[in-house]
């Protein structure tokens, strides 16, 4: 039941900035180099296209396989459920915010310590019961693991540079948003009234409030830093470079957020 329990709360916490970045939002650093050619000339006839870069955000470049690859990480993001296949489109526009956010991570602490393998570790276990995919294919166990992975085109290495991202950002929002925001007793008992109770079906076992009430201030705190951290993120959409180079990868949100030099 302890389990189960996190599973819905999780599942309602809206675009939580972790998983969101992951949003956040989330989500968390593909590799791609630095774009010293946007727009290279056009290959031969005969030649066979491998990659292209589709944006570029502060020269960085963004590639179709990062594209790809953001959209298979998808399945790990608990902060999807019930969003349906997330998009190319999508994808470019978290991409392009990874690379606005590791830019300025960068800037301000060029010496952040990389997350820890004991917190990758202990975030990958979390994954491993608590993601519904990953519950509906017994990823506790081992093998139950390496047919998920498998299944969707994942490897271990690529999965633990995700996470390490994922920490990261966790770690810089903490720092930077989190920091002084209060959530009083009357926000979680509202919380537990009007939205956790009715997931619960009549005749189901319903945690009490004292049980859930850490999990329940968590998911509020994260309401709040997301309004926070979406601000500063639109500010730095609207001062940064982000040219979007393929048309098709084009959105609303990548037209908006072009800054000095973007398309």
């Amino acid at each position: 039941m302890r389990d189960q329990t996190q599973i819905r709360l999780k599942s309602k916490t809206g675009r939580a900035c972790v998983w969101r970045m992951a949003l956040c939002l989330a989500a968390l650093g593909t590799a791609s180099g630095l774009a010293q050619n946007p727009t290279p000339a056009p290959p031969p006839n005969n030649a066979v296209v491998l990659d292209r870069v589709v944006a570029v955000v502060n020269n960085h470049a963004i590639l179709a396989s990062d594209v790809s690859d953001e959209m298979r990480l998808a399945v790990l993001d608990p902060g999807r459920a019930g969003l349906g296949v997330l998009t190319p489109k999508r994808a470019l526009e978290q991409l392009i915010s990874r690379a606005l956010i590791q830019q300025q991570i960068r800037q301000e602490d060029a010496h952040a310590a990389e997350p820890s393998q004991a917190e990758v570790d202990a975030r990958l276990a979390e994954i491993r019961k608590e993601v519904p995919a990953c519950v509906r294919q017994n990823c506790v166990s081992e093998q139950g693991w390496k047919d998920f992975l498998v299944a969707h085109g994942l490897t271990p290495e690529r999965v633990a540079s995700y996470l390490r991202y994922r920490i990261e950002i966790l770690r810089f929002i903490e720092l930077r948003f989190r920091q002084g925001i209060r959530i009083a007793p009357e926000e979680i008992e509202t919380y537990y009234r009007d939205t956790l109770l009715p997931q619960y079906s009549p005749g189901e076992a319903i945690p009490p409030i004292e049980k859930v009430a850490p999990r329940i201030e968590e998911i509020l705190l994260e309401r709040q830093v997301n309004v926070l951290f979406d601000d500063w993120l639109n500010n730095l959409r609207k001062q940064g470079d982000v040219e979007v180079l393929d048309p098709s990868f084009e959105s609303p949100e990548t037209q908006r957020g072009t800054g000095k030099g973007g398309a």
